[in-house]
């Protein structure tokens, strides 16, 4: 399991190696539960069967999954859903939900940089933008193992823009801008069921922080539960101060089994 002292740390090498999007979807599709973890990603290493261009790359896709999943444990539904053939764009989502579950940074900076920048209606941001931000990490209960450089800062904050881009919340090259970003329907289903899992209660999974990173506002959240609600997919409802949520299945690894049902 990972260490949980290591849940707080800001790790330059995994924002910089980047989302690693289809590497881990090749990588989970052929995940083997009766394999340990250690012995998939050897024979990650071995075969290369997600064909890497290098073998500096391929051991640098081994060391993050590493770093960032769990999958016989808190990430086996995401691990699921990969091997069902699962398409991309609704797996995209929860692939981020889940490598933030232990990828501190890169959390932090959807919640509280990249969200507050969009919802107070920014349009284009820079990597410089960030530098403030990081250098303000210790105050937010993040800690980095080592004193950056300036070069490192740089190519963090390089690193946490193109992540934003590769799952679609920002677009560009250079100077980003913000994307017109939409959460399929499955992929908000998914993330209901996962905090649910969290024991966060109603009233909680709509304002919780986490959809944030989709740039979603709780009125945003509220709205997609009534749609749902509508068409009969969950139940919601609202009196005064209690609000009422019950999803079609006990669990998000239950839901994930029955997505192609």
């Amino acid at each position: 399991m990972t260490s949980p002292t290591r849940a707080n740390v800001a790790s330059s090498f995994t924002v910089v190696k980047g989302a690693m999007i289809d590497e881990t979807y090749a990588v989970f599709a052929a995940w083997d539960f009766d394999r340990s973890k250690r012995e998939n990603l050897d024979r990650l290493r071995d075969e290369n069967f997600i064909g890497a261009r290098s073998t500096t790359w391929l051991r640098d896709v081994a060391k993050v999954l590493n770093r960032r999943f769990e999958p016989d444990g808190r990430d086996r539904a995401l691990v699921l859903l990969a091997k069902s053939g699962c398409d991309l764009e609704a797996w995209k989502p929860l692939l981020l939900w889940h490598m933030t579950r232990d990828e501190f940074l890169v959390r932090d900076f959807l919640q509280n940089w990249l969200f507050p920048a969009y919802d107070d209606g920014a349009f284009r941001v820079r990597p410089e933008d960030l530098h403030a931000y990081l250098q303000g990490i210790g105050k937010r209960g993040g800690r980095t193992e080592h004193a950056w450089a300036e070069q490192t800062m740089k190519r963090v904050a390089a690193g946490l823009l193109k992540i934003a881009v590769d799952f679609g919340l920002l677009r560009g090259s250079v100077v980003k801008e913000f994307a017109s970003f939409h959460l399929p329907e499955r992929s908000f289903l998914y993330l209901l069921h996962a905090m649910r899992d969290a024991e966060l209660s109603p009233g909680k999974v709509v304002g919780a922080p986490d959809w944030r990173m989709f740039l979603m506002r709780p009125a945003d959240v509220e709205h997609e539960l009534l749609r749902l609600h509508q068409f009969r997919k969950l139940h919601y409802q609202v009196a005064g101060s209690l609000v009422e949520l019950s999803l079609p299945c006990a669990s998000a690894r239950d839901y994930a089994e029955r997505w192609f049902s």
